[in-house]
């Protein structure tokens, strides 16, 4: 077994928000895809509120290049908030060079002075008529911004974790939230240059 010391990759993930959002599908699709596409070890761990639906939920995972020797997040690389509750809930345990990711509509991160993404999830998702697939939306996102996996991973991954015949209709969703994260990382890329422009 390697030395855990000599890690390249090690992501701690938190996606979070409340039950019905499919918030363990979408840890599932990424520790997955993490695992069998790029060959990767990952982890995935699980919790609910007190109902199933509507109270809170999220799914911790961690991706890394040697052995996980722990698999609950102690201090995450990677915040993914779809409510507010899960914002208020998870934000401190963020690294202080962490990226945070909030569904812009359902997560205000008041107080919170670093950059960080917004994106309308659930309004994309609803525009492409499947509230439902807002998680696979955030998976995209997530994998433009973070580079926590390979875009063809991921891809098919939700491909191969959706319900048969709504195969292309979540890869739509997925590519959706991947365009808006690249153009998130551009927009980011020209503040840096100097170069006016919105950002998001």
């Amino acid at each position: 077994m390697k030395n855990t010391n000599q890690r390249k990759i090690f992501k701690q993930i938190i996606i979070t928000g409340f039950g019905g959002q499919g918030i363990v599908l979408a840890g599932k699709i990424m520790g997955q895809a993490a695992a069998l596409g790029d060959h990767m070890e990952s982890t995935l761990i699980q919790s609910y509120g007190p109902e199933s639906r509507g109270g809170a939920c999220s799914a911790q995972v961690i991706i890394s290049d040697t052995s996980i020797s722990y698999p609950y997040v102690r201090s995450a690389d990677i915040l993914a908030a779809m409510s507010q509750g899960g914002y208020d809930k998870y934000i401190g345990m963020l690294k202080d060079d962490g990226i945070l990711i909030v569904d812009q509509d359902l997560a205000k991160p008041h107080g919170f002075e670093r950059e960080y993404v917004a994106i309308p999830s659930t309004r994309m998702a609803e525009e492409l008529g499947r509230k439902m697939m807002a998680n696979i939306i955030m998976i995209g996102c997530i994998t433009a911004v973070t580079g926590a996996l390979t875009l063809e991973s991921a891809r098919k991954t939700v491909s191969d974790s959706v319900p048969k015949g709504t195969e292309e209709m979540n890869v739509k969703a997925f590519s959706k939230g991947h365009d808006f994260g690249l153009s998130v990382l551009k927009s980011r890329q020209k503040k840096a240059a100097g170069i006016t422009g919105a950002i998001s």
